[in-house]
């Protein structure tokens, strides 16, 4: 059996756990690796991607970050998550603000101490992708359109990362890169009405609370459409193996998630919503794999 403290400490690990969000920064790390084997450096051996020490560098000061955004923005947003998540807030709280601070200094430490072991454009790099999360949490998300864009913006910056470290410029590139940032600026639109009420107590300039659901329904429809041409471009114009059965079948759940978008009215619709768009978006990464079934049996060598 565990004793009091023992069970204290294991239930403030948990609450760090959910505070950095574990499984997604999991997520992005499986990402930036499935991204560099199969779209990013299609030619090269599978294990020179795989034990490269600066792609790996990369890869987890990009981790160390985004834990450290995660955590920032659970410091400013205690207030507002208690009113819409608050389950998750009461387990969240277990970790004090002081701890937060802390622990979101330190990961951001070791973050650009493994960037200059690739270089100082690395250091650079990261030292400006922590600011931008830093400023976004503090000032930017609270105004309409801009905070929406620059979170999608920031979420995909770690691909931007490994894209650069290949100089891999090729336009299939940029068009994944483009049906990903719709659907995750769509999911940023969901998340507002997701969450109107805290964001209405703690004086939120969100696009809801601005224009209303009506108009935040027609701009995550505008979004969606636009989502379909990449998708399309993907599944007519480049050659993705395999995936583009994914980009199919993604192109049916979001035509029924646009279906479900305007009968939506209540915050367990919009959860529902931000759920299917979260799935099309775990979806595609694994979907990754299908752009050559063959890859490992071929480039071991």
């Amino acid at each position: 059996m565990l004793s009091r403290k023992n069970k204290l400490l294991l239930l403030k690990l948990l609450s760090l756990f959910s505070i950095v969000r574990g499984y997604n920064v999991l997520m992005i790390v499986i990402a930036q690796y499935l991204a560099s084997i199969y779209i990013l450096s299609p030619n090269l051996p599978l294990w020179k991607v795989v034990f490269d020490l600066s792609l790996f560098a990369l890869v987890f000061a990009s981790s160390l970050v985004i834990a450290g955004g995660y955590i920032i923005n659970s410091f400013y947003d205690s207030e507002k998550d208690l009113i819409n998540k608050p389950r998750k807030s009461m387990l969240d709280r277990l970790v004090s603000q002081q701890t937060k601070l802390t622990t979101y200094f330190v990961l951001n430490f070791f973050a650009v101490l493994f960037a200059s072991y690739v270089s100082f454009k690395a250091v650079l790099f990261f030292s400006g992708y922590i600011f931008g999360i830093w400023l976004y949490s503090h000032k930017l998300k609270k105004i309409a359109f801009v905070g929406n864009l620059v979170s999608a913006l920031l979420a995909i910056t770690p691909f931007f990362a490994v894209f650069v470290y290949y100089r891999n410029f090729e336009t299939v590139i940029f068009v994944h890169a483009m049906f990903l940032f719709l659907l995750i600026l769509a999911r940023e639109l969901i998340k507002d009405m997701e969450n109107i009420a805290g964001d209405l107590a703690q004086n939120y300039k969100t696009i809801p609370i601005l224009y209303g659901a009506t108009f935040s329904k027609t701009c995550i429809t505008i979004l969606v459409i636009f989502t379909l041409i990449p998708a399309l471009l993907l599944i007519y114009s480049f050659d993705v193996g395999y995936m583009y059965l994914y980009f199919i079948a993604s192109i049916f759940l979001l035509i029924f998630f646009l279906g479900l978008l305007w009968k939506s009215s209540t915050k367990k619709h919009y959860v529902w919503l931000h759920n299917i768009l979260k799935l099309v978006i775990i979806i595609g990464l694994f979907s990754i794999l299908l752009i050559d079934v063959n890859l490992v049996l071929n480039r071991i060598l």
